[in-house]
């Protein structure tokens, strides 16, 4: 048996970090092509970009939305006509993936610069590729992990809190996802199967979001850094993003891309939409009671989405959530690595559950 365990090459965390990316930069070469999101270029760019700019040369370019592949063409002929030595992405899990795809189009080193901890997508050999319109495309499967991942929890703090909550609905599915792949010896997302190390890196990130989740998010819509903060900063980033892509995906992460299927849901954060598919996988792969409770119990506490209505898919009709089911299981998708067998009508009512739980909980 052979198992296969990735990493990012470097991994930096803390209260002002950005301040050290020039110097991180400069280790990887001269020339960069900077892709800095709409709300980086306006709000943050100033404090970073001379630092940088005393270290190496670098062309900064706003990312257009969408991590698609047309946006992936337009950034590669950039970086190609200037023959940039690295690609460094700043900003949202979207545009660090196009970030991350550029940078391997162009055969060059990338880092990434979260500004919020929304997914897991910063440490992963992955970029997810949407259509110009945010439906799922596909998985574009990296043969490296970033060069670096420098993440500011200064910078992070001062987001709204929403998106952290979303980075844990992201990171919720991790130990789930896991325990799934490791029950059915299905290959992580390198094809082979999971190690004992990224098993455990699953069940910490868990024990880390139920111990600090409450706390890191009160202190996060303050806008200060705590320790709780810091920790889950590191579950939902590191933690997370090493479980998922060392230890597997399985159902929550194929239900959500179903999910992206309904119109309803594209205003919605992946982690909200990953929250969902959570909570129906726990019925799809028939956990204890007591599990569905704490679950449930902590996505309410922190604010994560319970119902259908809180991914705007309230009015949603059957047909749509069948819609979505069968998206869900598609040929390739990753809920095949669930051991129970998986059929849309068996995704459909585990979403229709779980919604029933969570309206049922509400009163």
């Amino acid at each position: 048996m052979i198992t296969t365990t990735i990493f990012p090459g470097r991994y930096v965390q803390g209260y002002d970090a950005v301040q050290l990316l020039g110097e991180e930069m400069a280790r990887l070469g001269k020339r960069a092509l900077l892709l800095v999101d709409p709300f980086v270029s306006q709000n943050l760019l100033p404090s970073f970009l001379p630092a940088v700019q005393a270290q190496v040369e670098a062309q900064v370019e706003t990312f257009g939305g969408e991590c698609s592949d047309e946006e992936i063409d337009r950034l590669t002929a950039l970086g190609r006509s200037a023959k940039m030595e690295m690609v460094v992405g700043v900003g949202g899990g979207k545009a660090l993936d196009t970030a991350k795809a550029t940078a391997y189009a162009l055969g060059v080193p990338v880092m990434v610069v979260p500004t919020i901890a929304s997914t897991d997508a910063p440490c992963s050999a992955l970029s997810v590729i949407y259509t110009v319109d945010g439906e799922f495309k596909r998985y574009l499967l990296l043969p490296t992990n970033p060069t670096v991942v420098l993440v500011d929890t200064r910078i992070v703090a001062q987001a709204p809190v929403r998106f952290l909550v979303s980075g844990i609905g992201d990171a919720l599915a991790t130990v789930f996802e896991a325990r799934s792949c490791q029950a059915k010896y299905a290959g992580n997302m390198t094809g082979r199967l999971g190690s004992m190390t990224a098993y455990a890196l699953a069940e910490l990130c868990y024990e880390t979001l139920l111990t600090y989740g409450e706390q890191a998010v009160a202190a996060c819509a303050e806008h200060v850094v705590t320790l709780a903060l810091e920790k889950v900063v590191e579950a939902s980033t590191l933690l997370s993003g090493l479980g998922f892509e060392s230890g597997g995906l399985a159902a929550a992460h194929a239900i959500h891309n179903g999910l992206t299927a309904l119109a309803g849901t594209h205003h919605y954060f992946h982690g909200e939409k990953v929250a969902i598919g959570v909570l129906a996988s726990l019925f799809i792969s028939g956990q204890d009671p007591d599990v569905i409770d704490d679950v449930y119990g902590f996505c309410e506490a922190i604010g994560l989405p319970t119902t259908l209505a809180g991914i705007g898919l309230g009015d949603a009709s059957d047909a749509d959530l069948m819609l979505a089911a069968e998206k869900a299981c598609a040929p390739g998708e990753t809920i095949y690595n669930e051991p129970s067998p998986i059929t849309p009508l068996a995704v459909f009512q585990a979403l229709k559950a779980a919604d029933v739980e969570g309206r049922r909980r509400k009163g």
